[in-house]
């Protein structure tokens, strides 16, 4: 990639948008962590070790080895195609536009239908506070107040990012420390007997996993701010795989923590809330609120750091002539996915109208679709295109990827009939979309890694 002399005012004109770049590692991991949820793992701790026959820390374990050859795809991509877009940028760098197109409509359900998850949940936490106050109000408020959030861009979240993510930590060594004290057992075989296949052989724990791997799900996200950090090719895909490690680590030791205070899961009261029971039989009920507070706040943040990736995706689509065109020059006039933020804002409100269950179909459908198409691209741009091969090539644009494809096939086969009806339903819009404008192509994709240096895609090779 060679720098040009010093732009005019027509080249720069000419330029693709980008966007500020402003974000460190610190802020990467933390936006990743925020998008994963760190205190997700309390919500599905119940159904998960009941699915797991009580050995929820094997099935996490599991799932960390399946979502970090992922994670390792997408570094790689992101070290060699930095810019935002996330999948749909690293499919068409592989497969061409309408491959990518497609890709990043199907990833639309992913980071669409990701913060409803939040709002939905906040509005059944705050009608279980305040009983006299509707579950709708309190999703229509966590719209409004992640919209405003969104729209006001990464500056301000990256701060409140890493204040929850440190009061959730925080949460979290709290549990661990106080279940340890108030185990009934901290025996050896008491901590490694969860981590071991039980009598029910290693079909359960491979359910659990496939379950408890969504709550992974988010990670992704960081590939979006490409074009909004410093020295992407390094931070990005370091980023992306150490907030995936990081949450994965703490998801193992709280359910390790839970199985020491209460071994007997089959004597919980609730299993849909066993994650707050757990946390009253650690620390009592200040620490049941504390949690309870501080989850809250990460719901909001978290719907946010989703809803900022969508609007990243839909700047890069924007941007590269794809969206209808109207949308398209808004784009072009501004630097910043404000457009596509407010849009996102817009369509959120489609919350108020579906159920938990019905916007958690959809984005395990979309979810799962980028993950595999970003594995098979890591295959055919470096290991194919770029050759690659040489010293841990092979094994890491070659054997991994394929590990990573084969892992989240795998995890397709857990999910539910109607999953594939609305996927496949949206994934149809979505060729009627592409059909009707293949006749008005856009501009080509393009990188600009700084004020100077831009590459046009598909054709123009990547340095290592």
């Amino acid at each position: 990639m060679t720098a040009t002399a010093t732009p005019t005012p027509s080249d720069t004109a000419a330029r693709p948008r980008t966007l500020k770049r402003e974000l460190g590692l610190p802020a990467l991991i933390a936006y990743g962590l925020t998008s994963m949820g760190v205190l997700s793992v309390v919500s599905v701790y119940g159904p998960a070790t009941a699915l797991s026959d009580g050995h929820l820390p094997a099935a996490y374990v599991a799932a960390i080895v399946i979502m970090l050859f992922t994670a390792h795809s997408y570094g790689r991509m992101a070290a060699h195609v930095p810019i935002t877009g996330g999948a749909y940028a690293y499919a068409t760098r592989g497969f061409g536009r309408t491959t990518g197109f497609l890709t990043g409509w199907v990833m639309l359900l992913d980071y669409l239908f990701l913060p409803m998850v939040n709002f939905l949940l906040f509005g059944l936490y705050v009608n279980s506070l305040f009983t006299a106050v509707p579950s709708w109000v309190g999703t229509l408020v966590c719209v409004v107040v992640v919209g405003v959030l969104s729209i006001i861009g990464v500056s301000w979240i990256k701060r409140m990012n890493t204040v929850v993510i440190i009061a959730s930590v925080l949460v979290i060594l709290a549990f661990l420390v106080l279940a340890v004290l108030n185990a009934p057992d901290t025996s050896l075989s008491a901590v490694t007997a969860p981590l071991s296949i039980g009598d029910g052989g290693i079909a359960p724990i491979l359910a659990a996993a496939a379950i408890v791997a969504f709550a992974f799900l988010g990670f992704d996200g960081v590939a979006t701010l490409a074009e909004e950090t410093r020295d992407p090719r390094r931070r990005v895909p370091k980023g992306i795989v150490l907030a995936t490690l990081f949450a994965g680590l703490g998801y193992l030791a709280f359910s390790i923590a839970g199985s020491l205070i209460a071994p007997d899961w089959t004597r919980l009261d609730n299993l849909d809330a066993a994650g707050t029971e757990l946390m009253q039989r650690a620390g009592g009920d200040v620490l049941m609120v504390v949690f309870v507070v501080v989850n809250v706040v990460g719901i909001v943040l978290c719907g946010t750091a989703a809803q900022m990736s969508v609007s990243r995706v839909l700047f890069a689509m924007g941007r590269d002539g794809i969206l209808p065109s109207a949308l398209a020059r808004l784009h072009r006039r501004f630097r910043t996915p404000v457009v596509a933020a407010a849009l996102v804002s817009a369509i959120a409100l489609v919350a108020l109208f579906i159920t938990l269950d019905q916007a958690v179909y959809m984005i395990n459908f979309g979810a799962l679709a980028a993950f595999a198409m970003v594995n098979l691209a890591t295959v055919k741009v470096l290991f194919f295109d770029m050759r690659l091969r040489r010293g841990w090539g092979f094994l890491r644009h070659l054997v991994m990827p394929v590990i990573g494809f084969v892992s989240i096939a795998w995890l397709w086969t857990s999910l539910a009939p109607f999953t594939y009806a609305l996927g496949g339903a949206w994934l149809a819009v979505g060729v009627i979309v592409l059909l009707a404008r293949r006749r008005r192509g856009g501009a080509p994709l393009a990188l600009q890694l700084g004020d100077v240096e831009t590459e046009a895609m598909p054709t123009v090779p990547y340095r290592a």
